[in-house]
Order: C-alpha cells, then sequence, then structure tokens
C-alpha cells in the first residue's frame, strides 16, 4: 500500500473510527431509483497551518489553524449539486450526501466503477513541516534575518519577516474508480525592507518556498539570499527616477515576471471560461494566438515546486500541457467536468481551495519555455524602453484580456543601454494583443522564487509561474513622466 495512502487513511478515517466501507455507504445514498447523477465524488481533508511574522525585531503575528471535513458533489450535465461538512463521521457524511444529490433528475441511477488506487509519481516529501522545528527556533530564525538584513547597510529602518506552512492529507474516491491520496507540505519565507536616504525612503522585497520544509530554506540559504535580494531591491529604488509614459519596447524579466502572462493569458486558457464562450481564446484551437516564438506549458510536475500536485484535486495525475505550440493554440486546462461537457480528456488542473468548496480548471506551474536569444543580445536591440524585472501587483479581465500591472523594479532602456531604474511604471495592454508582439525569447528560462497565490471565483490556490527574458514590441506604459 502506499505510503500517500496509509497516511491518508490513518489520519482521515481510522482516526475518526471508519473505514473505507464509509466511501461505499456515501455512494450508495447519492444511487437512488429516481435520482441520476453522472458523477459523484468525495474529497476527504486535514488541514493544517501556521504563520510567524516579526516586525522591528518583535514577534507581531504568531497563528496556527487546524481544521478537517469532506466535501461530496454530485454532476448532472452542467449542473453541480456541492455540499461540504466540518466533521468527518458517518451521520455529517451522509447528510451532505442526500444534499449533493438532490439535484439529480429522475432517471437511471448513478453507475459506479470498481475503486482502483493509483500511485502518482511522488515529487515531494510527505514531511510535515510544521514539527519540525520548535517554536523557539523559528522566533529565532526570524531575529536572526532582521539583524542580517540591518548589517547589510546602514541605510535600513524597517525590517518586517514572516515564515508560514501548511500540511494537507487528502483522499479523494469517486464514481468513475478513482482512489487517490496526497500529502502535501508547503512553505513561504518574506521579507520586507523599508530604507531611507535624506528623507527618502523606498521599499525592497523578496521570498520564496515549495513543497519541502523549513530546514530545505536553511540549509541551501535561500533564506539569506532572500533578505539580500529585497535590501538590494530598495537601495537600488533609492536611485529611481520617474516612469516615463507612452508606448514603449517593453523587456520583461525572468522567472516571476511571467505572473503576468499568468494573470492576461493563463486565465483565458482555463476550460471553463472556454466551454462557456467566456474567453478571448474560446473556439480557437488550431489558430494562431502568438507569434512563433511563443510555446506555453502547464506543468504540475515539476518537483517541489509551489504549483505541483501529485494528484489535483479531484484525484487525476498531474501532467505537463501543452497550451501555445509555436504560436499555435494546442488546448485548454481541463477538470473532470468540463473535460467531459468538451468531450475531452481531464488535464489534471481540477483544484479546489479545500473541502468546503467544489473543484474547478486552474493553473499550476505556467510558463513559457525558453528561447534562443541570450539576453544582453535582447536589451541590446531595444532603443526607446522600459525592463521589468518584478512586479508588485495586477488585474484583469478574462473576457476581454485587458490587464494593468504595476512595476516593482523597472529601468529605462535606450540606444541598447540600461540606463537608470525608475519607478511608477504601470503595464497596460491585452493579454492576446501581447502574444502578438513578442518578438525575441531568451535562452534563461526561470521558474519564480515560490510565491505565486492565485484567486478565482473566491478561492486561493498555490501557483508557479516562469518565462524566459523576452520583448514585447511595444506596450503602453503608465509613468509620472511625460
Amino acid at each position: 500500500m502506499s505510503s500517500s495512502l496509509q497516511i491518508a487513511k490513518q489520519i482521515l478515517l481510522t482516526a475518526n473510527g471508519l473505514d473505507e466501507g464509509i466511501i461505499d455507504k456515501a455512494f450508495a445514498k447519492m444511487k437512488t431509483k429516481t435520482n441520476q447523477l453522472d458523477f459523484a465524488d468525495l474529497y476527504f481533508q486535514n488541514h493544517r497551518s501556521e504563520s510567524w511574522g516579526l516586525e522591528d525585531g518583535e514577534v507581531k503575528q504568531a497563528s496556527f489553524h487546524r481544521s478537517s471535513g469532506v466535501g461530496v458533489r454530485g454532476i448532472f450535465g452542467e449542473t453541480v449539486g456541492f455540499a461540504y461538512s466540518d466533521e468527518i463521521g458517518v451521520d455529517a457524511l451522509l447528510v451532505a450526501a442526500c444534499s449533493a444529490r438532490s439535484i439529480g433528475k429522475q432517471g437511471k441511477s448513478l453507475r459506479l466503477k470498481t475503486r482502483t488506487f493509483h500511485d502518482a509519481v511522488p515529487l515531494y516529501s510527505a514531511d510535515d513541516p510544521i514539527g519540525a522545528l520548535s517554536e523557539s527556533d523559528k522566533v529565532s530564525w526570524l531575529e536572526q534575518m532582521d539583524r542580517h538584513a540591518r548589517s547589510l547597510d546602514p541605510r535600513v529602518r524597517k525590517v518586517d519577516v514572516s515564515i508560514a506552512a501548511s500540511h494537507d492529507v487528502l483522499l479523494i474516491a469517486a464514481s468513475d474508480g478513482t482512489l487517490a491520496a496526497d500529502v502535501r507540505p508547503l512553505v513561504r519565507f518574506n521579507v520586507s525592507v523599508m530604507v531611507e536616504q535624506q528623507g527618502r525612503k523606498e521599499r525592497g522585497s523578496s521570498g520564496g518556498g515549495g513543497r519541502y520544509s523549513y530546514q530545505t530554506l536553511r540549509d541551501d540559504k535561500r533564506d539569506i539570499l532572500f533578505v539580500q535580494e529585497a535590501v538590494r531591491q530598495a537601495l537600488v529604488n533609492l536611485e529611481s527616477v520617474e516612469a516615463p509614459a507612452g508606448n514603449l519596447q517593453l523587456v520583461l524579466g525572468p522567472g516571476w515576471p511571467a505572473v503576468l502572462l499568468h494573470e492576461a493569458i493563463g486565465h483565458g486558457l482555463e476550460g471553463d471560461f472556454n466551454r462557456k464562450g467566456s474567453s478571448v481564446f474560446s473556439n480557437k484551437i488550431g489558430q494562431q494566438v502568438a507569434t512563433k516564438h511563443c510555446t506555453i506549458f502547464d506543468d504540475g510536475t515539476l518537483p517541489d515546486r509551489r504549483g505541483s500536485l501529485q494528484v489535483d484535486d479531484e484525484g487525476q495525475a498531474t501532467q505537463a500541457t501543452c497550451l501555445v505550440e509555436n504560436g499555435i493554440l494546442r488546448g485548454y486546462m481541463l477538470d473532470k467536468h468540463n473535460a467531459k461537457l468538451m468531450k475531452k480528456n481531464s488535464t489534471g488542473n481540477g483544484r479546489r481551495q479545500s473541502y468546503a468548496f467544489p473543484p474547478m480548471p486552474r493553473m499550476t506551474n505556467t510558463y513559457l519555455q525558453a528561447g534562443d536569444y541570450a539576453p544582453e543580445e535582447i536589451i541590446a536591440s531595444v532603443e526607446n524602453g522600459i525592463y521589468a524585472v518584478s512586479f508588485s501587483g495586477g488585474s484583469v479581465d478574462i473576457t476581454s484580456g485587458k490587464f494593468v500591472f504595476s512595476a516593482s523594479e523597472a529601468y529605462r532602456i535606450e540606444n541598447g543601454k540600461i540606463i537608470c531604474p525608475v519607478k511608477g511604471a504601470t503595464l497596460i495592454g491585452n493579454g492576446a494583443e501581447v502574444l502578438h508582439k513578442i518578438t525575441m525569447v531568451g535562452n534563461d528560462l526561470q521558474i519564480d522564487q515560490g510565491v505565486g497565490t492565485c484567486g478565482k471565483s473566491g478561492q486561493s490556490v498555490p501557483v508557479g509561474v516562469g518565462q524566459p527574458t523576452l520583448l514585447v514590441s511595444g506596450m503602453t506604459v503608465g509613468g509620472t513622466k511625460a
């Protein structure tokens, strides 16, 4: 028996006085002669999480959260019935099953297939990161990072450091025969600093994490590098001048700047939007949607990455899905429900925030593949533009594809040379149009450090983004200098 299945059964069933027979009882409750359902599934979850925050040398935040429950879903055509219980017990589960089945119409009863457990390819350890360090060790670690930030430059005035971890144990069963389990660790480290020089104050931030332990962050000295990066960014911003405004060439740096593609393009390739025809990419499979330089994947199988999953939240193994190949739209990200309605196969992109929410198609790790150009070549080709290295936030309209993003670190490029850092640069554009303006793609693909959280329909899930350095031939830049 798989170790993940053993852990899941022990924590979710045995510890609650249950066995695997509860799954049969729940499905039997949904399988009646008068109610017809096309599909049903159960999602058991035990969740534990914590966060610690240090502000100016003092612990200002320390929280711990624990929850467990089960979500029950019944599907008839396009209609979804969903109910959940904050308790894992026979009575609570069967009541939820009755509620979820109520959407069925009169007809044939739910057809059940024999459940089979399939081991997923291991992508991360099942170890619990929360208990790996004592509370005093966590506080000492934060204090050490605070001191390190202040030691790097006398202009550092304020330091905020935080750590967070979660540990999820899942058991998923479905009427199509699915039986899957997963144990998911997740950690994150964040640091923000404020520097001051002659009355001018600027900020810098950095951080990262993934599906591993706190100790991995410390052993690899990633925590120290994040602190150094935050201070570096803040000092760069001290030297920044007002960003120009107008239609300019845009160079996007590797890694985190792919959040622009995530928001402006990635959401538009999720299956539910395309099934309903509300995406700018609806009904465009096989069509040219980008320049030939663009090949885009969503890949949930990258080891230890923040957006990776051994199985998605419907028990489907994740995969590397080609969305765009040499500019041609090849496919969408699909969960089981939308895949069936579109007569496609699930791509392992069914995700949910917790047992209290139904799944929907979501991104995992979405990235643009590397090209042939050296980053230096790309910058040297720009006559008048902006080099955006990092972003602090943005928004997008899925239907129109229009987006707005704010750069937290950016530079002015003139005649092929980086001239100076700029502040206040806002990028304004349309995702579908930007794809047709990518003219050079670098050979320096990077996946972000592990800070992404994606929101959709009131649900948040961890994700990853990535890209190499790339050139957009023209984009509207909203700045403070004409």
